[in-house]
């Protein structure tokens, strides 16, 4: 079984987003040196489930800040709801082993730290089963954490024409009439594969009209504003609150060949004074987008699109109608079925009028009109 994980920067520090629904992660955090790729000794020990949390807490009393858990517990339909995934998951057979891997600088002595994990297992193997107890040693650079997921990103088709495909993989199925898009999210979240995207996706493709104009309210890899403007749209802005997703959305589009005319991406937060976003750098009021990026921070849209998460779009529903046409379309995404009801009432409450809901297994997206 091989287990992935996709590193997200939200400036300076890596979020971890969990990609398998056999992995945990016990406090793994990675600094990001700008300009400087670290080393770190990755530490691996073939244990069991039963002594995951006493080892994973032994370690932690040493100082070890990075951890990572590898097994093969079926993961519980609450956990599963909580996450938010955007590479198709791997289950397992529970055997009840277990990895637990520690990330370390030249900070720690590589052989003490090895005989204290031995004595340790050693000391519990008395009280239960601790697995071969077999540690392994392997070096990783932050540079591994962003590209060693690309394996699993493969071409796959969405409504009959639409082709994603990996600036790095070949295309080996083309048909004609197939619309291309290719796509190198990078760190920056947004590769189509999750039924969030697919639904936007779907919803674009049905509501937008030829020389339509659209704002993509929170980016990512820009992979809708890049598919909005390939099905026809006259103008297309992206929009994010973190510099590296806008990076990857404006170098997206250069590889699908369009230019500042089709389409442009900006960094900006429309929750500026929620507590949305706050602590990064690059919040940027009206006045900043607008002389940043050229775009004009007044500019009303044919189609707003927010494919974030329910408490996101339930603020943003309150502050998102001076960027919509009167019978612009709002096309909403992210939300978790249990959320529906929530996103709902505040879209009514915020004057809008709901005129389509579209589910596919426990997403939703809603799309409304002001009222």
């Amino acid at each position: 079984m091989i287990y992935i994980i996709k590193p997200v920067i939200l400036w300076p520090v890596y979020y971890i987003v969990l990609f398998d629904v056999n992995i945990c992660y016990y406090n793994l955090h990675m600094f990001y040196r700008k300009g400087n790729i670290m080393i770190w000794t990755k530490l691996t020990v073939e244990t069991t489930v039963e002594a995951v949390d006493i080892l994973s807490a032994f370690l932690d009393d040493l100082g070890v800040e990075g951890i990572m858990i590898e097994d093969n517990v079926p993961i519980s339909e609450e956990d599963m709801k909580a996450m938010f995934v955007d590479i198709p998951l791997v289950a397992g057979e529970d055997d009840g082993s277990a990895k637990v891997s520690c990330f370390v600088n030249d900070d720690f002595d590589i052989d003490e730290l090895k005989q204290n994990i031995t004595d340790e297992l050693t000391r519990l193997s008395e009280f239960l089963p601790v697995g071969s107890m077999n540690i392994t040693l392997a070096n990783t650079e932050d540079k591994d954490w962003m590209n060693n997921w690309k394996q699993f990103f493969k071409p796959f088709r969405l409504y009959d024409n639409i082709v994603i495909k990996p600036t790095w993989e070949t295309l080996t199925d083309e048909q004609e009439g197939d619309m291309v898009v290719e796509i190198d999210p990078g760190i920056a979240f947004g590769t189509g594969t999750h039924e969030t995207t697919k639904l936007c996706i779907g919803q674009i493709k049905k509501y937008l009209k030829q020389g339509d104009t659209v704002f993509d309210v929170g980016c990512g890899s820009g992979i809708l504003s890049i598919i909005s403007s390939m099905l026809g749209a006259g103008f297309v802005h992206g929009m994010d609150i973190d510099e590296v997703a806008v990076r990857a959305s404006i170098e997206n589009a250069e590889i699908n060949h369009l230019g500042e005319d089709k389409i442009r991406f900006s960094c900006g937060n429309l929750l500026a004074d929620n507590y949305i976003g706050k602590g990064t750098t690059f919040q940027l009021d009206d006045s900043a987008i607008k002389a940043d990026r050229h775009i004009e921070a007044d500019t009303q849209y044919d189609i707003v699109v927010a494919n974030i998460l329910a408490d996101v779009i339930i603020p943003l529903s309150g502050v998102v109608k001076p960027f919509m046409k009167p019978d612009g379309y709002f096309i909403t995404s992210g939300i978790i079925d249990e959320k529906e009801s929530d996103v709902v009432e505040a879209m009514k409450k915020n004057g809008f009028e709901i005129i389509d809901i579209v589910h596919m297994n426990e997403w939703v997206s809603i799309i409304a009109k002001q009222a």
